[in-house]
């Protein structure tokens, strides 16, 4: 099949594999502008990008997806079909629906469940069990479109998203190698989504990083598992933030009378502060300000924290799940 690829980040890098292996004609890959990063602010390609080039593919990188040019552009490809895969942008109409058989995306959740631009870190912040990769036909509206196909997977009780998301991008590129053949023979007809069981799960952004000491420990156990490496989990000493690398909730004790956010006990693997409820937390890594990650054991030693000590209390939200 001939076809254009839509991709930037990480996620879509095994499926424009996938397709590359497959013998598949591939005529464009498009993915986002360099964008500048680091401490130097260098312009760093997207990991689509650098793949697409390794395998000698056209590039190209539209600051705008709904100019003209690039609508004509991709139309002087006569695509069969196109395909998405964590690109960062919505198509508008003109584009997705350019080829015969349609824009088809890789979306990693069991659609309709998290809808949205973060996907994989919901479902971990949500305590789901499962999750897994669906492909669906791009339509307007935001990941409504019908279902050609989809398959779960586990996930397990302490996976952080850097885990989770490699799983599910190869996932995604095992069952959109099957699903194209299957779509081009016309075999394989999209089903429409049940729109009365979606949830969202919205783009992320630096407000959801506070980790609010009020919430069961478990909750914010989870949090810190979804949202590294970004927008991270953050804790304040003072007026100093601290990023929390890694934590795990401990099992129901005694009543504790402390105030939410206040150390219990010091050991030789870190802190535990109280959290709503009664629960406790067990912090194990964190990285303050400007400075390595370490271990919260060697922080509270330097810092000269002792139970009692009570850090500050921070802010968060968790959107709704309908």
């Amino acid at each position: 099949m001939r076809l254009v690829f839509f991709g930037s980040g990480s996620f879509a890098v095994p499926s424009l594999q996938a397709l590359f292996d497959h013998g598949h004609d591939m005529a464009c890959v498009v993915t986002q502008p360099d964008r500048p990063g680091g401490r130097g602010l260098v312009p760093k390609p997207p990991p689509v990008k650098i793949r697409a080039l390794d395998l000698g593919l056209l590039v190209t990188q539209p600051e705008n997806v709904r100019s003209r040019e690039l609508v004509d552009r991709l139309r002087a490809f006569t695509p069969d079909v196109q395909v998405v895969a964590a690109y960062g942008r919505i198509l508008p109409p003109a584009i997705f629906d350019l080829p015969l058989l349609g824009t088809i995306n890789v979306h990693a959740s069991l659609l309709p469940l998290y809808r949205g631009a973060a996907p994989i870190q919901w479902a971990i912040a949500r305590g789901e069990s499962e999750t897994g990769v669906t492909i669906m036909r791009i339509e307007e509206g935001l990941d409504t479109g019908p279902i050609y196909l989809s398959a779960c997977t586990p996930i397990d009780e302490d996976e952080t998203y850097s885990n989770l998301e490699p799983r599910l991008a190869r996932l995604g590129a095992d069952l959109l190698a099957r699903v194209l053949p299957q779509i081009e023979s016309g075999r394989l007809r999209p089903v429409p989504q049940d729109h009365a069981r979606a949830t969202l799960a919205p783009m992320l952004s630096k407000k959801d990083s506070y980790l609010d000491w009020s919430r069961p420990a478990e909750e914010l156990a989870r949090r810190i598992r979804a949202f590294h490496p970004w927008p991270g989990s953050t804790i304040f000493h003072g007026s100093r933030p601290i990023r929390v690398i890694s934590a795990r909730s401990m099992p129901p004790s005694a009543p504790c009378k402390d105030d939410a956010g206040t150390i219990v006990a010091i050991d030789r693997e870190g802190m535990v502060v109280v959290c709503g409820e009664g629960s406790r937390l067990h912090i194990l890594a964190l990285q303050p300000e400007s400075r390595r990650a370490m271990s919260a054991a060697a922080f509270a030693a330097g810092a000269r924290l002792k139970p009692g000590f009570r850090f500050n209390l921070g802010r968060f939200s968790i959107p709704n799940r309908s």
